[in-house]
């Protein structure tokens, strides 16, 4: 059975990329077969951290109905049982995908003949990236030690959070007009928390609400620190995992520190995954210890969510528009002091 691993980013420029490339290429390693599938639909760039020529078609082809199969679409890499999906963005309109393709395109990945498929998402918390995301209760979170970076990163997961209760219950019924509500809230230091929706649907819907609140309970998070220096950088992420567990009441696994290495970006350069060129560096034994991890230990199944043919759109849109705040900043600790 095929094992999405979606990786994402509260805001772009934190590595996603780089981690997503070298985690496949050390979880190959392990005897894995991985397959890349870049889905940062909007500056598709994997294919430069691989050392991969721009020449092929992706997933745009399907999108535009000019490839049936997502297996079709696999290319080859110079590493053994690795394999890679571009996200080819030079079709327009690719970045911008209707509910049914991306549906489409879900389906396509969990029929991969692949061991782990990795899925290298778009940084934000867009309709997309967010979906993609919860194609897995395990998706890896990647931030740096940075005050936004923190904040950014706990917005999407309580993007992710309601969104993945929102469609657990059927469309146009009072559950999704309740969760609704309770988003378009500001629960950072108001007291109020999602147990306390929780305890409400349950209250309120004691058919519907049990099986989507015992869903749930199984979404499981991961976040990896990159570029990290020192203990006041790793501390960042638990306090990430502290303020998820209080606001959210989810878990939130740290399963990575990788550490500030000045070859990743020669690396980048030279269109080789450290995981290769150098895999003594710092930053590639990192990636090769979360493999392991991952490798032992691969994650639960995706949710069930109900399907859905509009994004977020309708009530849940104007129920986060302009309020999906962060939490305050106050809550969030300087970065370790730079040398």
């Amino acid at each position: 059975m095929v094992t999405l691993i979606p990786i994402a980013s509260g805001k772009g420029g934190v590595g996603k990329t780089v981690l997503s490339a070298n985690l496949g290429v050390c979880l190959a390693a392990l005897g894995r077969t991985v397959v890349l599938a870049d889905l940062d639909l909007g500056g598709a760039n994997l294919h430069t951290c691989l050392g991969v020529k721009n020449r092929n078609p992706g997933i745009g082809a399907l999108a535009w109905r000019q490839e049936n199969s997502l297996a079709n679409l696999l290319v080859e890499t110079r590493v053994d049982r690795l394999w890679f999906i571009p996200g080819d963005n030079l079709l327009p309109g690719t970045a911008n995908l209707e509910y049914f393709v991306k549906r489409r395109i879900l389906k396509e990945l969990a029929r991969l003949p692949a061991d782990f498929v990795i899925l290298d998402l778009g940084a934000g918390s867009s309709y997309n990236v967010v979906d993609f995301f919860l194609a897995s209760s395990s998706g890896l979170l990647v931030i740096q030690p940075e005050a936004t970076s923190v904040l950014n990163a706990y917005s999407f997961l309580k993007t992710s959070v309601f969104r993945l209760l929102f469609r657990s219950f059927p469309r146009a019924g009072e559950e999704r007009r309740r969760i609704a509500d309770f988003a378009s809230r500001r629960i950072e230091g108001s007291g109020a928390s999602f147990r306390e929706l929780a305890r409400e649907l349950a209250r309120d819907f004691p058919v519907s609400a049990p099986p989507a609140l015992d869903q749930l309970s199984r979404f499981y998070p991961r976040v990896v620190l990159n570029e990290g220096r020192g203990p006041k950088d790793a501390a960042m992420g638990l306090h990430l995992r502290d303020i998820v567990t209080r606001n959210l009441g989810i878990p939130l696994e740290y399963v990575g520190f990788l550490l500030r290495d000045e070859a990743v970006p020669r690396s980048v350069a030279e269109r080789t995954p450290l995981a290769i060129s150098r895999p003594e560096s710092p930053f590639a034994r990192g990636a090769a210890a979360l493999a392991a991890r991952i490798s032992a230990q691969p994650g639960g199944a995706p949710p069930r969510l109900f399907e859905d043919d509009e994004d977020l759109s309708g009530a849940w849109e104007e129920a986060f528009r302009d309020r999906d705040l962060p939490p305050e900043e106050d809550e969030v600790p300087e970065a370790a002091d730079r040398p």
